[in-house]
């Protein structure tokens, strides 16, 4: 049987790099905006304005989510290349994976706008109700999914077998990401329909 190590070079430190940018992300902002919605200190950093300091946090996101994809490419490049799937097969899979991806991604962006997109809900910019069309009505959380799903794209289009490793530990950081995002953010939005509740109607 042939050995792991010979489909994964373990010893590359570019490895390892992209794993943890990989951790990073998700934790990161999960922690950061956690923190936002008890202290509100990105809110203080901006005057005052959650707007703004939700578009500064969107900045940050999407620029390290743009290192956290060099950091894979860079990854794949060093690692060794093994013929994964058969022809025509070993480009119609990956372009077909890469393709419902990205429209899973971009059309949840779409749906989300930027402020539901990039965690607005932590700084107090809730949505009037819950997105339930395309691509909501398909999948619960599919910028999540389509995000992984680009990641084995890459891994099968650049045939390394050590994308495919990687892509596994993306899916299970994003699930310890989810246990924590959703709850929390279902909690945001009970809230707000206590508080409304709570509220005297006006008397037209």
């Amino acid at each position: 049987m042939t050995s792991l190590s010979s489909f994964v070079d373990f010893s590359k430190e570019s490895l390892y790099l992209s794993l943890l940018s990989i951790t990073f992300n998700p934790t990161a902002w999960n922690i950061v905006a956690q923190n936002e919605y008890h202290n509100k200190t990105i809110t203080r950093m901006f005057g005052g304005n959650a707007r703004n300091g939700c578009y500064f946090l969107a900045v940050m996101i999407f620029s390290f989510g743009l290192l956290r994809d060099h950091l894979y490419q860079r990854a794949l490049a060093d690692q060794p290349r093994a013929r994964l799937l058969p022809e025509p097969y070993d480009t119609i899979v990956p372009a077909a994976l890469f393709l419902v991806g990205q429209t899973f991604v971009l059309t949840s962006t779409y749906a989300l706008g930027i402020t539901g997109t990039f965690l607005g809900d932590y700084f107090g910019i809730l949505m009037d109700h819950r997105v339930e069309g395309f691509p909501f009505n398909v999948l619960r959380d599919p910028m999540y999914v389509g995000s992984t799903m680009c990641f084995a794209a890459g891994a099968l289009w650049y045939e390394r077998p050590a994308g495919l490793l990687i892509t596994a530990y993306v899916y299970i950081v994003y699930l310890i990401a989810l246990r924590y995002e959703g709850p929390f953010t279902d909690m945001i939005y009970s809230n707000r329909a206590t508080q409304q509740k709570s509220e005297p109607k006006k008397e037209l």
